[in-house]
């Protein structure tokens, strides 16, 4: 009986730490989140939201020289003006040579801003707040890892997308010679 008691106190302590929990996050991270994307969103109508779309059409240009543009800007901007998933509509305005490309950019962008940015996919804060609360533990500065993890993304994405292109274009030639 004295197992079967413990089994008990155990189970339900789960659902108690469980709770603790989420009391934590409706104190404290969802309403930093709520207040993060209202603030976004005042500053896409104060900019214009016509302004942020044509940065995507400039990134279009064929041309090594918008690469870049094509992706890194273009994913950062989408991802922390539109957030995730919602950044992904900004490759509409890329033909489709460049959209898969782009798509692999800014999928790729949604956790390394989160250090600095938590608006952009707050779905996915708890990964970076479980990686900030042993960087905290060790007493180490959570600053510089949210910066390094911001430019490691933006370099990482800048190569998936020149390589996810180069790759697009193969396959799109092999579908065009198939169909010759």
């Amino acid at each position: 009986m004295e197992g079967l008691a413990k089994f008990a106190e155990g189970f339900i302590g789960v659902f108690q730490q469980g709770g603790q929990t989420f009391v934590g996050l409706v104190t404290g991270i969802i309403p930093l989140l709520i207040v993060l994307m209202t603030a976004v969103n005042a500053l896409i109508a104060m900019i214009g939201p016509e302004k942020v779309e044509n940065l995507g059409k400039v990134a279009a240009r064929p041309g090594i020289l918008y690469y870049p543009l094509r992706y890194m800007i273009l994913p950062f901007v989408a991802v922390f003006f539109f957030t995730n998933p919602m950044a992904y509509t900004m490759g509409r305005f890329l033909p489709e040579r460049y959209k898969p490309a782009f798509y692999d950019a800014a999928v790729s962008f949604v956790h390394p801003p989160l250090g600095l940015f938590p608006h952009v996919n707050p779905g996915e804060y708890f990964v970076w707040a479980g990686i900030a609360a042993g960087i905290t533990t060790l007493g180490l500065p959570l600053g510089d890892l949210a910066i390094r993890y911001l430019l490691v993304g933006l370099v990482v994405i800048l190569i998936r997308g020149i390589l996810t292109e180069a790759i697009t274009a193969v396959m799109m030639g092999r579908k065009a010679a198939e169909k010759k």
